[in-house]
């Protein structure tokens, strides 16, 4: 069997316990279902895979800001945290979005400026996040905080595969996530006045 990584187990634990509907259970129940997954992520199956495995080999590593960002949802479901309100969301929709855009077209080739080597020799990038992260705690952000401030120590201590800043501060996911969320909430809000307007 091939064993899977601390990141893939927690990774495949918390997104099928952010999508199951537990909302009924107790808290107690809730917690006991995410321990179980965690167990169940290493299942192996007959490849030799574990299904933790499995979903890394669809998915990649997470970074370590999806991590802390979606076990932040998992203490929420749990109930042991209040949901954060939209307006404390727009700064992290905000952050992430901006940097997918300046990280993934030139990941892709697009323009002249290759934005990915950026994370092999990190120094100024690490300034500009640090920077950025105190505008998060300007902004009384401690979600935005932790993401990043765990973000840079886990690329200090080498916790991925890779050696690239960027992959501890990015993914696809986080970023159409944040991108879609923008999105969303911009409809949304059109649809208000819009609505507002005619009445």
């Amino acid at each position: 069997m091939i064993i899977a990584s601390w990141q893939a187990v927690l990774t495949f634990a918390l997104v099928v316990f952010l999508l199951l509907p537990l909302g009924r259970l107790s808290v107690g129940y809730r917690l006991a279902t995410l321990l179980a997954l965690i167990l169940v992520a290493l299942i192996p199956l007959s490849t030799g895979l574990t299904l933790a495995g499995l979903l890394r080999g669809l998915t990649d590593d997470l970074a370590l800001t999806s991590l802390v960002w979606m076990t932040s949802a998992a203490i929420v479901k749990l109930g042991y945290m209040p949901p954060l309100s939209v307006a404390q969301k727009w700064p992290l929709w905000l952050c992430f979005g901006v940097l997918g855009l300046v990280l993934y077209p030139a990941a892709l080739g697009i323009g002249m400026i290759d934005t990915y080597r950026w994370g092999y020799n990190p120094r100024y990038l690490i300034i500009f996040i640090g920077l950025l992260t105190l505008l998060l705690v300007w902004l009384r952000s401690s979600l935005g905080l932790a993401m990043f401030l765990l973000a840079t120590i886990g690329f200090l201590l080498g916790l991925k595969v890779s050696d690239n800043y960027w992959d501890y501060l990015l993914d696809p996911f986080i970023v159409l996530y944040s991108l879609g969320a923008i999105i969303m909430a911009m409809v949304s809000a059109a649809s208000r006045k819009l609505r507002s307007s005619k009445a």
